[in-house]
């Protein structure tokens, strides 16, 4: 609806009526209902094996009776004939079924009187599966009980706990009361760690091995016991270990204060094997869709080798969401997980001009075979394909990490290898690429590789290849592919296959290898190669349509290529001693490798492959002859036409340190890596009349600061000179006025990482996987998945609470905890004169812990030629023992958001929780 504003201006705000669909809302409410009423407890099977009573034997009826036992009756079947076999005499039962063994530090007692055995200090008594320390027990024959309690220390206070141990169930109470004979028990102030949890209780009876009741009890999964600063009350409760605690009124206390977060009756369940259950949504709002659940679904626990979540959004707008995730595992041969999103996004509301309606899918499959399960037979995969603007229209925040990614990509494959003489190797390989910018798609469905192993046939059968002649070798390698070229609006529909290209290539590499003058090693070889098409182009001009038209041939055809290459290269060594003597210099030696090589290669002219065409115009004359090949745009497109003879010169460079090392218990000298590659390389054409050399490339790259910093450079140095309409002409730079050299472009990256423990990145592995396999980085530099909830994503490991926390001192700040990571990009151009920077970036994230548990974050970059921030993530975070709050907050971009989480880190109760998802208000 449309507000005129009350005032002489003409300014109006509109004021849109938002999420006011009845039925969506009301479903979105259903669904909440729906997970709160069956988000019941289940108990896990049993073995199926119904109990049928025993049939009472006539004595065990006698035994039943209201007759006392002075006048018990005894009925003698009639069948039996001889009375000597069934005796009327009723056994006593022993006094104990087993041995007690028990022993003492100070002293053992025994009491005749009273039946009773004093044991006192570091006191121990095992009875069957029973055992039990303590600082004193007190063993009562004539009641076949057991009480075990503290003793006090010379300070008067209270030590040796008692500790129960029945089978795996382990007690430690401060006092305990067991029956020998009943082997049930009265435990006072008891603490039993279930599975992740502890349950503190003030009285606890034990039914038997597998029931207990306690009264009064705390359940909690702080490490603290003595102060834990979170627990459940638990007035009345039936635990049976490893499987659940079944309580009636709870509620929670944070540090002994009642909160109103309670329950009439309770289930916890403890069970040790994965299981079956509802995962609780996350509720928030955004401006657009209205108020949302999402992140919500259904666990199955399908076998121990499979499992499935499925999981949805909904939004009272009508946009919702489906997310299928499941991953699979059989140990020693194979392990995988397999994604698929889906997502029907609605925009503003039905009416409006801003309104749209769109869907987007995103499918991840990803399958490791073990190495140990098929030595010569492998498969593996690592798909990632869906939609172009998957990433950067989800509104699912666990997609958050990937908002920057421009490509996707897929592969699978399975390889076979037949072992013999030769060896045979074979593949079928299906690939995908995706750039999410251009929406552009190229597939190969598929591509067949084959190959034969090399085969050396004047090698003697024993003994090393030496020479020209036994050197010799050559293989056999085939390649065939079906590849497409498609875009997102035509991915999986008919038209994608109809400009597709098939071909195959079979190639034979023939090589030899040999040493000339000890130092030089030579090399030399040719390549022969046939290539197949099943379609072909031929061309010829229409004068009167005045355009090139394309005869399309559906048949074999073929063309075969060779060439020849040889090459001479050696390794220089140069060592720079500057410690001759011994003194102790700093820097003592540096050394220098140098590989220079010399090739010479001839790519021969296969002109026979081309033909020509005539352009005439209207009046019948020729205009121009045009030369092309009935091979253009195949799969291996046309063979070369331009004979080539040219020799081509290598330098690579490596330079080493020795420097002394610091430290003073070291005697050997530390290496230190100048220049980890240092490249020149070029190449002159003998058979070119002009413009015969080709630009000198070069790279480099080193690794600086203990190999945490990576520095990568490049520059493309063209010897010749540019005219004023800024063409290359046949003419030296150096003769024209210029250098030796004009660079036309360059470039230079680096990427470091440090902390102040010398650990670097602190995301988690789950997290860095998550955006590896959507085709992200490494790292952190474009943000970390905001699905807080979800353990997988999370840097927390309930171990690490387990370790010693170190006490700051009186200045924390010159100790505080950091890490960061930097990624720096300059691209130069100057191919015409153009003299500018292309692109020049830096992507910075880091985490600084300003506090015990408190630590902030940031992911973001800054682009110095457009002056800009580039996409922002900032995090905090706050540990809270038991607990986990985060905060993360994306202040621009299209993604803005802020997101709020707090919730109990124990995977068995991370279904308490409260998160708050929202976008900022629009800007007018």
């Amino acid at each position: 609806m449309g507000i005129q504003k009350p005032s002489h201006t003409l300014a109006k705000i509109h004021l849109k009526a938002l999420h006011t669909n009845r039925f969506h809302i009301l479903f979105a409410l259903s669904f909440t209902v729906f997970i709160n009423t069956l988000s019941f407890a289940q108990d896990r099977p049993g073995s199926g094996i119904p109990i049928t009573p025993k049939p009472e034997t006539a004595a065990q009826q006698a035994d039943n009776d209201s007759i006392p036992d002075s006048e018990e009756v005894l009925i003698i079947d009639e069948k039996v004939l001889d009375s000597t076999i069934t005796d009327s005499t009723k056994q006593k039962k022993g006094l104990l079924e087993g041995i007690v063994s028990y022993k003492a530090k100070d002293y053992t007692s025994f009491n005749q009187k009273d039946e009773k055995l004093y044991l006192y200090n570091e006191a121990e008594i095992i009875y069957q599966d029973m055992q039990i320390n303590a600082g004193t027990i007190v063993i009562d024959y004539s009641k076949n009980e057991v009480y075990a309690g503290r003793i006090k220390d010379s300070l008067g206070e209270y030590t040796q706990r008692p500790i129960f141990k029945q089978g795996e169930s382990i007690v430690e109470p401060d006092s305990i009361r067991f029956n020998l004979d009943s082997e049930k028990a009265l435990i006072w102030n008891s603490r039993t760690e279930q599975n992740g949890g502890t349950i503190i209780a003030e009285l606890t009876k034990k039914e038997n091995d597998s029931v207990f009741f306690i009264r009064n009890g705390k359940f909690t999964t702080s490490k603290n016991l003595d102060d834990p600063e979170y627990y459940f009350l638990l007035r009345k409760a039936k635990i049976v270990p490893d499987k659940k605690v079944v309580t009636g009124l709870t509620n929670l206390f944070i540090y002994d204060v009642p909160t109103p977060i309670g329950m009439p009756f309770a289930y916890f369940p403890l069970t040790k094997k994965q299981t079956s259950g509802v995962i609780f949504p996350s509720f928030g709002e955004q401006n657009e869709r209205g108020y949302f659940l999402q992140n919500g679904g259904y666990y199955f626990a399908i076998s121990d080798y499979f499992d499935l979540a499925t999981l949805g959004d909904y939004y009272t707008n009508g946009s919702y969401g489906l997310r299928l995730e499941s991953k699979y595992n059989k140990r020693y041969n194979f392990s995988g997980n397999f994604g698929f999103r889906y997502e029907n996004i609605i925009n503003s509301e039905r009416g409006f001009p801003d309104y749209s309606k769109n869907t987007i899918y995103n499918l991840r499959w990803s399958h490791v075979q073990d190495a140990k399960a098929n030595p010569s037979s492998r498969f593996s995969a690592s798909v990632n394909l869906g939609s172009s603007q998957y990433y950067q229209e989800s509104v699912n925040q666990v997609n958050a990490a990937s908002y920057l990614n421009n490509t996707l990509s897929s592969s699978v494959s399975y390889s076979k290898t037949f072992k013999g003489e030769p060896q045979v190797n074979t593949s079928v390989t299906a690939t995908h690429s995706q750039n999410t910018q251009t929406q552009e798609i190229n597939m190969t469905l598929p591509t067949f590789q084959g190959s034969v192993g090399r085969i050396y046939p004047f090698a003697p059968s024993d003994g090393t290849k030496k020479g020209i002649i036994k050197n010799i070798n050559f293989q056999y390698n085939l390649r065939g592919e079906n590849r497409i070229r498609t875009t997102d609006t035509l991915f999986f529909k008919k038209e994608m296959f109809d400009e597709a290209k098939i071909g195959l290539k079979h190639s034979i590499p023939l090589s030899t290898n040999f040493k000339v003058f000890k130092h030089f090693s030579v090399t030399a070889g040719s390549n022969f190669e046939e290539n197949w098409t099943f379609k072909s182009f031929e061309r010829s001009y229409d004068p009167l349509e005045e355009e090139v038209v394309i005869t399309e041939n559906n048949g074999f055809d073929a063309y075969r290529t060779y060439n020849f290459n040889t090459s001479v290269g050696t390794t220089i060594y140069g060592l720079f001693n500057f410690d001759k003597n011994n003194e102790g210099k700093s820097i003592q030696a540096i050394r220098h490798v140098m590989r220079p090589s010399v090739s010479y290669n001839i790519n021969p002219s296969f002109d026979k492959y081309y033909d020509t065409y005539e352009v005439i115009d209207a009046d019948g004359t020729t205009l121009d002859e045009v030369e092309y090949s009935r091979f253009q745009n195949t799969l291996y497109g046309a063979p070369n036409k331009t004979y080539r003879s040219s020799v081509g010169f290598d330098l690579s460079n490596n330079l080493e340190a020795k420097v002394r090392d610091r430290d003073t218990t070291q005697v050997e000298a530390k290496k230190i890596i100048i220049l980890n590659n240092l490249n020149f390389s070029t190449s002159y054409n003998l058979a070119g009349d002009s413009l015969r050399w080709d630009p000198v490339r070069v790279t480099g790259g080193t690794q600086i600061f203990n190999n945490k910093m990576n520095i990568n450079f490049g520059a493309i140095l063209d010897p010749y000179a540019l005219d004023n309409n800024n063409k290359k002409i046949d003419k030296f730079n150096v003769n024209n006025g210029g250098s030796l050299f004009r660079m036309t472009s360059a470039n230079l990256t680096m990427g470091y990482s440090f902390s102040s423990d010398g650990k670097g990145d602190d995301t988690s592995d789950s997290s860095r996987n998550e955006t590896l396999q959507s085709g992200g980085r490494d790292d952190d530099l474009f943000g970390r998945s905001q699905d807080f909830a979800d353990d997988q994503f999370n840097a927390y490991d309930e171990d690490d609470d387990e370790e010693e926390e170190e006490t700051p001192g009186k200045l924390y700040n010159f100790s505080i905890p950091w890490n960061v990571r930097l990624a720096y990009a300059v691209n130069y151009s100057n191919n015409a004169r153009q003299n500018e920077i292309s692109s020049h970036s830096l992507m910075f994230s880091g985490d600084l812990e300003i506090a015990p548990r408190w630590t902030i974050g940031a992911s973001s970059g800054y682009d110095f030629k457009n002056q800009g921030f580039s996409y922002t993530q900032l995090r905090f975070q706050r540990d809270l023992l038991s607990w986990k709050m985060n905060f993360s907050w994306i202040p621009f971009s299209a993604r803005t958001s802020w997101n709020f989480f707090i919730g109990i880190k124990s995977n068995i109760l991370q279904d308490i929780k409260y998160e708050k998802r929202r976008q900022p208000d629009d800007r007018l």
